[in-house]
């Protein structure tokens, strides 16, 4: 993800959310237990069947579940910047990146161990790194979101929810790379918007509201972000799509989901019409491909 430079001060109230972290940290990793099928309160508009299928219960589908080789491991790292040093002391005093790292080793086979880790960059971002296999997220990216949203006149309380929210979005991503890397899926088309849509899915399918926070929050910053800065040549020639794409394709997708409810985003014409008459079956094709992708990897 591609972002503004770090900017110079954390918020004041920045390290009293620090819970919000760890939960969005955890609440990533329950997502992935095979018992949670299918949003809570969540009816489709058409009705679009994304419920997992059943588990592997006879001898032959268990001979299909992979073997399991690897577990998601917690990697502390020191702060070069001693802006961040609380925030870093605290991560690691409430063992947050412990605490995520046990809750998917419960949900998920893995062919070889995955770090964790949450540290100061020295820029904005969230990075899988396929040479050592870990998931960084970055304490300036924390940082930028607060200011993003600030910029856009939300209140210090509100800023702070979009933030966890929108980094909540960010760690999936990077875990949706992590998982294409690990599993070897088949991806056709660009990574990263796989890697969108990874995150969207397993918001929207299994996190009910709090996923659906994370994806508008994301949906947001893409638009804030597009409105703050014009296209250069490098974001033209860019892995990642323009902010502007990921702002549709994201609200495409909760569209999708459930066009009763969503229907606004059309009829106060924030997605226009003629991309919303394609978006359920665009999001009906993306749950049910992450589904199927998924389900060998699962935990009995």
């Amino acid at each position: 993800m591609s972002f503004k430079p770090a900017l110079k001060f954390l918020p004041r109230n920045f390290f009293n959310l620090l819970g919000v972290l760890g939960l969005f940290l955890v609440v990533a990793g329950c997502v992935l237990q095979s018992n949670k099928n299918e949003i809570q309160n969540k009816p489709l508009a058409p009705q679009v069947n994304t419920t997992q299928p059943p588990l592997a219960t006879s001898a032959a589908e268990k001979k299909y579940k992979q073997e399991d080789a690897g577990d998601f491991i917690v990697e502390h790292q020191g702060v070069k910047n001693s802006r961040y040093a609380e925030l870093d002391r605290k991560v690691k005093e409430e063992k947050l990146l412990e605490k995520a790292a046990d809750t998917l080793n419960h949900s998920l086979i893995l062919p070889y161990d995955i770090a964790l880790r949450t540290k100061d960059c020295g820029e904005v971002n969230a990075i899988y790194d396929s040479a050592d296999r870990s998931i960084t997220i970055c304490y300036e990216l924390m940082e930028h979101f607060y200011k993003l949203f600030r910029s856009e006149g939300s209140g210090e309380r509100d800023a702070d929810e979009k933030m966890f929210d929108a980094v909540r979005f960010a760690f999936l991503h990077e875990l949706g790379h992590a998982l294409i890397d690990a599993y070897k899926l088949p991806i056709t088309g660009s990574e990263e918007d796989a890697a969108d849509r990874c995150s969207t899915y397993i918001c929207l399918e299994e996190m009910g509201e709090d996923g659906i926070r994370a994806v508008l929050a994301a949906a947001d910053a893409f638009h804030i972000e597009s409105k703050q800065k014009n296209p250069a040549e490098t974001d033209f020639s860019d892995e990642h799509l323009l902010q502007e794409q990921r702002f549709y394709n994201t609200l495409c997708m909760i569209y999708g989901s459930n066009t009763t409810k969503y229907n606004y985003f059309v009829s106060q014409k924030y997605l226009p019409e003629s991309r919303a008459a394609r978006c359920p079956n665009e999001y009906e094709r993306m749950a049910q491909s992450w589904s199927e992708l998924l389900q060998k990897w699962r935990r009995d």
